[in-house]
């Protein structure tokens, strides 16, 4: 059974003194897997906690469901589980000692605890550890394990917080997919600045710069941002320097004592660029850098 449900922002401002960490974000997020994607401080984790009731907005207006998060926190956090970007566990008790604890606090009944915890650990591939101590597990598996513990109450909205931050490629994969799983009959708001986790798993995304909502749409229209003006450059490396300062570089690597790059450009830097198509990353970047600066630059 689906038990999906919506959010809903309306003009969300948050203040700390004269620094304004959100600035008026409006944003509908209807269900299943959604990205928030940022740079560091772009406010990501301030709009979180205010969605899962940890802090309070300066003005605006936030729902889960029916629900205000100001008026009605309790009804709230009852429909919400959460991964917070630093989550603490106790080190020497075992997986299903620590779910346990954790069922209790959420006032899961004691009589369907057990059945709870082990069913949450078995979603997040980890029945097999169940009386192993946390403190032996690998960073993946406290992440899973991160997971568990917002599973617990059978929530409709997990909100996770730069989960893949540290892991390897394989644990970062095997998140990623775990995510996809849970968000099939739930709503998962996951927040990143990793473009790939984005990429890999959500339907619908927004982008947040310097606490503003810079896009929000689908990965597909995100990447239409960067449409004809991503450009492949081949230039002499004292040439590179001057190329480098003008243009926003998506990546780059020497060839040959050359330096071949991807820039992002409204036109092309100069007679031997070659328009390439862009990626999600190359979209992010756009709306990211908006506003470019073009000069003409003449290569030999």
């Amino acid at each position: 059974m689906e038990k999906s449900v919506k959010i809903s922002i309306h003009q969300l401002t948050k203040n700390y003194r004269k620094f304004r960490a959100l600035d008026s974000i409006s944003l509908h997020i209807p269900g299943g897997m959604f990205g928030l994607l940022g740079p560091n401080g772009a406010g990501k984790t301030t709009l979180l906690r205010i969605l899962t009731t940890l802090l309070a907005p300066t003005s605006g207006q936030v729902r889960i469901g029916e629900f205000d998060v100001v008026q009605n926190p309790g009804a709230v956090r009852q429909r919400l589980g959460y991964l917070p970007q630093d989550f603490g566990f106790y080190r020497s008790l075992t997986a299903f000692e620590m779910l346990d604890y954790i069922g209790a606090m959420k006032n899961v009944p004691a009589s369907l605890r057990k059945e709870q915890v082990m069913k949450t650990l078995t979603e997040v591939n980890l029945l097999e550890e169940a009386r192993r101590k946390v403190g032996t597990f690998s960073g993946g598996m406290r992440q899973r394990l991160g997971i568990a513990q917002a599973l617990l109450g059978n929530p409709e909205l997990i909100v996770v917080d730069e989960p893949t931050a540290g892991l390897d490629p394989e644990e970062r994969i095997r998140f990623r997919n775990l995510l996809s799983r849970l968000a099939q009959d739930r709503t998962v708001l996951l927040s990143t600045h990793i473009v790939a986790d984005i990429e890999a798993s959500c339907t619908g995304l927004a982008v947040l710069y310097q606490g503003k909502l810079v896009f929000n749409g689908t990965p597909e229209a995100l990447i239409d941002q960067a449409k004809g003006a991503v450009w492949q450059v081949d230039v002499p490396l004292d040439a590179w320097p001057k190329l480098e300062v003008k243009y926003p570089v998506l990546s780059s690597r020497m060839l040959n004592r050359h330096m071949q790059a991807r820039l992002l450009a409204i036109h092309s830097p100069f007679n031997g660029a070659q328009p390439i198509e862009p990626g999600l990353e190359d979209g992010y970047m756009a709306v990211i850098k908006s506003t470019l600066v073009q000069k003409e630059v003449h290569y030999g």
